[in-house]
């Protein structure tokens, strides 16, 4: 896309690199413009997609001396706010691979993914008031879907870091592998996906996505369109065939 994100596409996936790897690939409004991009071009052509970061970090969160320029009208324009929602809106999963710091914005921006990964090297928390503001751009309402909102209110109040293995026990990531193995391992994830029915796995997300109270009528609804869909035919009768 940009030179701030470096894009590999496949058939069946996509590979995004934040890359300011002399900022610690902070996020910046070029970042942000190419994010937007990127989904506009995986809003048509639906496909997973693998966010990693440049150089040993993820993202050490949004750049400071744009914030620091920044006044109520940008905050209410949610500059990193829609972008992270556009990610995590994306029709197939999305898999952050995290390594070094996963800052503020750079947490905010994982928190959006559907599954993350790490390496031992990982960082990552909110320590947006130290800074003198919030963490405004998912991680108030993410944060405790993801943790529980005990654990959530602990580091967004207290600006507390968490290190890779509080991250794994807390569920912030799901597995961690060392830095050489975290880009295969993240390969071999959407290499699982790859093998499940598209349409599925797409109305799987829209489910895990939706309300509480959406439930289980959403399910339902989505369920009825799959029983009639060619590919479960294909697929149940393969299995079906392969048993006997």
């Amino acid at each position: 896309m940009t030179d701030v994100l470096l894009v590999e596409e496949r058939e069946d996936r996509v590979v995004a690199t934040l890359n300011r790897p002399a900022a610690r690939n902070a996020i910046d409004q070029a970042m942000v413009d190419a994010l937007h991009a990127l989904c506009a071009e995986m809003e048509r052509a639906p496909r997973v997609l693998i966010l990693t970061g440049a150089q040993g970090d993820f993202a050490a969160g949004a750049d400071i001396a744009q914030l620091r320029d920044r006044r109520a009208e940008d905050a209410r324009r949610g500059i990193n706010t829609h972008a992270f929602a556009r990610i995590r809106a994306l029709p197939m999963p999305v898999i952050a691979a995290l390594d070094g710091y996963a800052l503020g914005g750079g947490a905010e921006l994982a928190y959006a993914a559907d599954i993350r990964i790490g390496t031992p090297a990982l960082r990552i928390g909110n320590p947006e008031p130290a800074l003198g503001i919030i963490a405004a751009a998912g991680a108030t309402w993410r944060l405790p879907e993801i943790v529980g909102e005990a654990r959530a209110a602990e580091l967004l109040l207290t600006g507390r870091l968490l290190d890779a293995y509080e991250a794994l026990s807390w569920g912030i990531v799901s597995s961690l592998h060392e830095p050489a193995a975290l880009l295969p391992a993240a390969h071999a994830l959407a290499e699982r996906i790859r093998a499940l029915d598209p349409l599925a796995v797409q109305h799987t997300k829209t489910a895990l996505r939706a309300p509480r109270s959406a439930h289980p009528d959403v399910d339902l609804m989505l369920q009825a369109e799959l029983f009639e869909s060619a590919e479960k035919q294909r697929r149940m009768s393969a299995f079906l065939e392969k048993r006997r």
